[in-house]
């Protein structure tokens, strides 16, 4: 065995989901997060393959936060065989109490209806990725440790968990591992907050690592400085317009951090009399569950004198499923918050199918959308969808607001990663599409860092750690692969399907339709 530590990159390289980096060192090895795909069905099929190594390996899990793209794997790590503990902050093992078990519901949910249509096509049933059950299963090893305080995890290896800024109990990772020629330390920026959020302060980290492995979500992109009140403003000047035409404002919102932020600057919005004391529906029982978690947290993360914004008289928590279907009858001045963020899943597909069509309806963006997902479809100005395998058009108002984004732009990224200087040994830029990880490093390179430092790794690839710098180890039984984030055949046999429907609609009558369906199957052969 070498002496040197190592890196395999098994998620967050090419794409921006799926975190999961495996440390090896000494004949021992430990995993630093294991998230789910997100994105294209093609993406999102990487979380069924089977692990690309033997999860009995790591002894000891490391969480930079709660968001599934980093732990949402996490149940099924257990299911296949892993053993060990997981170690994180205070702030993300309470969230996971309930994110995992809601991770398991909706794959559980989602994969029921996919079973009925495979039933009623006499094609083969599958199984979730995990159950429920599997999920709460897991919490038990859990242990929680406090910000800015050495943890043995490990004989010679310790952590140190710092202030990201992303969401609530998110941390970089600082891990010290003891070798023949001293210690090795690696940082794992997990994903960095842009400063200047309602929760929370600039992000921290230490200084002078060897190792810095670092995201690169925005890292192609400067976003207009924003403060808080002006982010708060534009919210109100979108809501505004959005209600004066008369119909509900849907706000597809991830249920940790972007809604407890939207619910924040409501409160103050309705405060200042800017907007009216309109109903707001959250209906998401995790987001509610995550709402009741920052209540307990928000002494400690909220501004001093702030007071809870989480439960107004307009505030109405949907949790039961016949409460929810009660808000396909809300066609009026409303606003209704629900997850997901990118509109892949949950209650915000059924809202979305109810109100796409009314032109006095507003789809309010105000997350990260992923390529080939319905929300980025429904950014780029798509005019039909299809929801539940029903075709749906969309004649509502689309508008984008991207001020409350959790991650740090361009600028914020580099000045965090300057802010580590020096590092010794070399950087690794993940978790980021890949023309946004070319930007950062040639970010990197115009600040004066050599570019024989400046490593992107692919899928599955794996990097010794030597005192001469990265070094990738060429391994034919796991050879790295290109992660494809772009639209894939899926998303193409649904636009080609909408657009069959909307060609043979547009036939002047049955004789031309017939005509044209004849071509068609003609071409099928």
């Amino acid at each position: 065995m070498t002496s040197h530590p190592s890196i395999t990159f098994h998620g967050a390289a090419g794409g921006v989901t799926g975190s999961c980096f495996l440390v090896r060192h000494a004949g021992e090895a430990l995993l630093v997060d294991c998230g789910m795909f997100q994105g294209s069905k093609s993406v999102q099929e990487l979380n069924y393959r089977d692990f690309p190594f033997d999860p009995t390996e790591p002894s000891v899990l490391l969480l930079t936060h709660a968001h599934i793209d980093h732990s949402g794997l996490v149940p099924k790590l257990f299911r296949h065989g892993f053993a060990g503990r997981i170690v994180t902050t205070h702030g993300t093992a309470d969230l996971l109490t309930f994110m995992l078990p809601d991770s398991g519901f909706i794959q559980e949910s989602e994969v029921r209806r996919l079973n009925r249509r495979n039933r009623q096509r006499g094609a083969r049933e599958v199984e979730p990725i995990y159950t429920q059950a599997d999920a709460e299963r897991c919490l038990s090893r859990i242990r929680a440790v406090d910000h800015d305080v050495w943890v043995d995890v490990e004989p010679g290896v310790r952590v140190r968990f710092w202030d990201a800024g992303h969401i609530l109990g998110s941390a970089s990772i600082e891990l010290e591992i003891q070798g023949d020629g001293g210690p090795q330390r690696i940082l794992f920026s997990g994903d960095i907050g842009p400063g200047d959020k309602p929760f929370h302060g600039n992000p921290e980290g230490p200084t002078r690592p060897d190792w810095l492995v670092v995201e690169s979500t925005y890292g192609g992109r400067d976003r207009p400085a924003v403060t808080a009140a002006e982010r708060r403003a534009a919210l109100g000047a979108e809501l505004k317009e959005a209600l004066a035409l008369g119909g509900p404002v849907l706000i597809p919102a991830f249920a940790v951090e972007r809604t407890q932020e939207l619910l924040y600057d409501l409160d103050l919005l309705f405060d200042e009399g800017v907007l009216p004391p309109v109903n707001v529906f959250l209906d998401s029982p995790l987001a509610i569950h995550v709402t009741r978690v920052f209540d307990r947290h928000l002494p400690d993360i909220n501004a001093h004198g702030t007071p809870a914004p989480f439960s107004r008289r307009n505030l109405h928590l949907t949790e039961d499923v016949e409460a929810s279907k009660r808000l396909n009858r809300v066609t009026g001045e409303a606003i209704i918050i629900a997850a997901s963020g990118m509109c892949e899943a949950g209650r915000i597909r059924h809202h979305l199918k109810n109100n796409l069509w009314r032109q006095s309806a507003t789809v309010l963006l105000v997350g990260y959308q992923a390529p080939a997902t319905l929300g980025r479809l429904l950014q780029e100005g798509v005019t039909r969808v299809r929801i539940h395998g029903e075709e749906v058009e969309v004649r509502a108002r689309i508008r984008t607001l991207d001020t409350y984004s959790g991650h740090a732009d361009r600028s914020h990224l580099l000045r965090w990663i300057l802010d580590r200087l020096p590092v010794s040994g070399g950087f690794f830029v993940v978790h980021g599409e890949e023309q946004e990880r070319a930007t950062l490093k040639g970010g990197l390179v115009a600040a004066g860092i050599d570019p024989a430092k400046i490593h992107v790794p692919a899928l599955d690839s794996q990097w010794h750690l030597t005192d001469r710098g990265a070094r990738p180890l060429m391994d034919p039984a796991m050879a790295p692969r290109a992660i494809t984030t772009a639209k894939d055949w899926h998303n193409d046999y649904a636009a080609t399907m909408l657009a069959l429907s909307e060609k043979v609609r547009a036939e002047k009558d049955d004789a031309a339709r017939q005509a044209l369906l004849a071509r068609v199957k003609a071409a099928l052969g």
